[in-house]
């Protein structure tokens, strides 16, 4: 007979001091688990592991966010209704929106933007007043441009949250509408300010491209599958290789600043990889006279630089612990990191990633403006076409004197000053990350 009173195993001392930190191993090591057959299942040949994997992953990512959401709402919790923040009159008309199409009540509106009942039935009660003081307002206008105008550049920023003052005046004016990115500013209701631009200036030392394919610059970047790679145990990292992260390797011309190619990794590639994707780049573009990279071991390494020399191409590095030294494929990558990838899911399936990587690479070269090209695209540059914001533009203000200068590129109007347009706005490959913005005449 087996024995009725099971072992008893003894706690280690003082445990009750350690609880926390090993719920933080804990649900680390979780996550950890559970990375590995989700991203096998990811890449089964099984199209109903692959769907029933991709559920999961977008389950876990809702109840994370809604943790998220939670815990943002505990502080506010604590203050009572009448001390909190009051919501800008705008937003009270996005709360209202928002209410109408979820069929909230009142007190489940209430609930979950914390206010009281009360308030929301104000709201209501107001909703149709007039004037600069009322309580609900639509986006304020500026008064220089028709509504119609105001409309589509705080339109494109509710479709394109991620694109600031200047990109969206390069936008609108590849479109055919000329507005200077302070009008911009005004209209989107934000603080005059400095918009950087799209790249560093170069040292003075560094190697400036004098045409397309003249120089180009290679880098890596570690893309992980899941928010980042802490871990509460030693080293407090994961492993920087698949299923937790893709390595990205990018080849951008310093000249027109064109994506030239991309390769994805599964783990840090070698320099024979990495010779082998320089070949595919140079086989469908002509081969370039530089080739900036920083020191990193396989840029560095033997056999990597036989094989330049091979090709007749000269290395240049940039100097150790000084970023701006390759600051053009710097800026791509920081680009293409949050503007597409951190607006996604990563995938795990190896086929999906560099599908992801190549409609961006695609929509960058041919439909964003790009400030350092003076909203000019990339591909404008490298094949020598003409601008999109150098042709003759709509005019929207009746009054308007034709030959007097509009925000620049200035360029002449097309049609008659007063003209009114619709916004289009399409998506790259079904992407709402990756918006292409055209402007049509109304009838």
């Amino acid at each position: 007979m087996g024995n009725k009173n099971p072992p008893r195993i003894p706690l280690p001392k003082s445990w009750t001091q350690h609880v926390r930190i090993a719920m933080l191993h804990v649900v680390a090591l979780a996550g950890y688990a559970t990375a590995y057959p989700q991203s096998w299942a990811a890449n089964s040949l099984s199209v109903r592991v692959r769907l029933k994997a991709e559920n999961e992953r977008l389950q876990q990512e809702i109840a994370l966010m809604r943790e998220e959401i939670r815990i943002n709402n505990v502080r506010m919790v604590l203050i009572t209704p009448q001390r909190r923040p009051h919501y800008p009159a705008m937003e009270r008309m996005s709360i209202l929106e928002l209410r109408a199409a979820r069929g909230w009540s009142l007190q489940q509106t209430a609930d979950v933007f914390l206010v009281t009942a009360g308030t929301i039935a104000s709201w209501m009660r107001r909703v149709d007043e007039e004037g600069p003081d009322a309580l609900v307002q639509l986006r304020e206008p500026v008064n220089k441009f028709p509504d119609f105008v105001r409309y589509a550049v705080q339109r494109l920023k509710t479709l394109c949250p991620n694109m600031g003052k200047v990109k969206i005046a390069q936008t609108l004016c590849r479109a055919g509408l000329h507005l200077g990115s302070a009008t911009v500013g005004r209209i989107l209701k934000e603080p005059p300010g400095i918009q950087p631009s799209d790249t560093p200036p170069l040292p003075s030392r560094a190697v400036i491209a004098k045409e397309s394919n003249h120089v180009w610059h290679i880098d890596l970047t570690a893309v992980p599958t899941g928010a980042g790679f802490w871990t509460p145990w030693l080293p407090f990292t994961l492993f920087q290789c698949w299923p937790f992260c893709w390595w990205v390797a990018v080849v951008i011309d310093q000249y027109s600043r064109r994506a030239i190619g991309f390769a994805v990794y599964s783990k840090h590639p070698t320099s024979r990889a990495i010779s082998a994707f320089l070949g595919k780049a140079t086989s469908f573009s002509a081969k370039p006279k530089y080739l900036i990279c920083d020191q990193d071991k396989i840029f560095i390494a033997d056999n990597f630089k036989r094989w330049l020399r091979r090709k007749h191409i000269k290395p240049r590095y940039g100097a150790i612990g000084q970023h701006g030294s390759i600051a053009v494929v710097e800026r791509f990558i920081r680009t293409m990191k949050d503007e597409s990838l951190r607006r996604i899911m990563v995938p795990a399936q190896h086929q999906k990633i560099r599908r992801e990587i190549r409609y961006f690479v695609e929509w960058y070269n041919e439909a964003r403006p790009h400030s350092a090209l003076n909203g000019q695209t990339p591909n404008e540059i490298y094949n020598g076409l003409r601008p999109a914001n150098h042709r003759p533009r709509i005019e929207p203000r009746e009054r308007w004197q034709r030959r007097s200068p509009c925000a620049k590129p200035r360029t002449l109007v097309a049609g008659k000053p007063g003209d009114q347009f619709t916004l289009i706005v399409n998506y790259h490959a079904g992407r709402s990350h990756l918006p292409v913005v055209s402007l049509q005449r109304a009838a």
